[in-house]
């Protein structure tokens, strides 16, 4: 009678989970919130986006209707002419509101090296910087991330970088802005190195956006998938977690069973819970294997699986 009895109220359970939405099924037991939020970087469409079969203004509606995602991620190649462009803003902004999207960083690239070892370049290049970070303040972003890039030896260059983000950083404080800094190749690759630079910037509002995919210090001539020197993604996540203030879910390719086949997210999600981390972890999606639509919709799957688990 009393097996009976758990017989019965295990499939009462089972037959309640089956009435639940998809997001309270992913999120575990009923009124356990995932921890962390799924947000999508504009990135995985660069294709879509260069080809002009969609434009940066159609980003916040497409991230919402297609894929389901309410938080995004800007990339400022995109509209690069537009971050002074107040009208233009207002619109992005606008269509935001309208699909009930978040904003929550911009990516800035092209602006100049902020650990160039000329002081006055590197100077330059923070203040290439403003107008993204005001940017990012209209639009109800909390972060810009930039690169930590210039020209040395690993010494010299974490000094001169050092110094440009807390520039740059000082600067952003006043709107209340982040300044993170993404592995993307080069010394920023090494997780000990970046780590040791967003020390010694010393300011809570300087961090980091670890990137899954992106550990890979020198590429091979020629080559922009095949790496010559690459840091241990494992180690170098573990390092830069402690400052981060996001991070980039990076997928190239999957198995039959949704596994991304180039990193090992049951190892992965296991560090970044274990660090404590509560926030936005966003896809990006940068294979060739599948189309950009559908490699965005395997990440999400793949990223829900960890979303509530202890």
């Amino acid at each position: 009678m009393q097996q009976n009895r758990r017989s019965f109220l295990r499939n009462l359970g089972l037959a309640a989970a089956a009435t639940l939405p998809a997001a309270d099924l992913w999120a575990g037991t009923l009124g356990q919130k995932p921890f962390f939020e799924i947000s999508l970087a504009e990135w995985s469409l660069h294709r879509a986006l260069r080809s002009k079969k969609i434009d940066n203004l159609d980003f916040p509606a497409l991230a919402k209707k297609e894929f389901g995602i309410s938080v995004v991620e800007y990339v400022n190649q995109f509209f690069k002419d537009k971050a002074e462009d107040s009208a233009y803003l207002k619109d992005l902004l606008q269509r935001c509101k309208d699909n009930g999207v978040k904003n929550h960083l911009i990516m800035i690239d092209g602006e100049g090296e902020i650990g160039n070892k000329d002081a006055a370049k590197r100077k330059q290049a923070v203040e290439n910087h403003y107008k993204w970070v005001e940017a990012a303040k209209f639009l109800g972003c909390k972060t810009i991330r930039v690169n930590a890039a210039g020209e040395g030896s690993a010494d010299e260059v974490k000094k001169s970088a050092t110094d440009g983000l807390h520039s740059l950083s000082e600067f952003a404080a006043k709107t209340g802005i982040n300044v993170i800094v993404e592995n993307h190749g080069g010394y920023s690759s090494n997780g000990q190195w970046l780590s040791e630079v967003i020390k010694g910037v010393g300011l809570k509002n300087c961090g980091t956006l670890p990137d899954f995919g992106n550990f890979c210090i020198k590429r091979k001539a020629g080559s922009y998938h095949e790496c010559e020197d690459e840091y241990d993604r494992y180690k170098g996540t573990q390092e830069l977690l402690p400052y981060a203030k996001g991070i980039s879910a990076k997928t190239f390719d999957f198995d039959a069973k949704g596994n991304c086949v180039e990193t090992d997210y049951d190892r992965m999600m296991g560090i970044v819970k274990k660090s404590g981390f509560k926030g936005i972890i966003g896809i990006e999606y940068e294979g060739d294997t599948l189309g950009e639509y559908e490699g965005i919709k395997k990440t999400k799957q793949l990223l829900e699986r960890y979303a509530s688990q202890a």
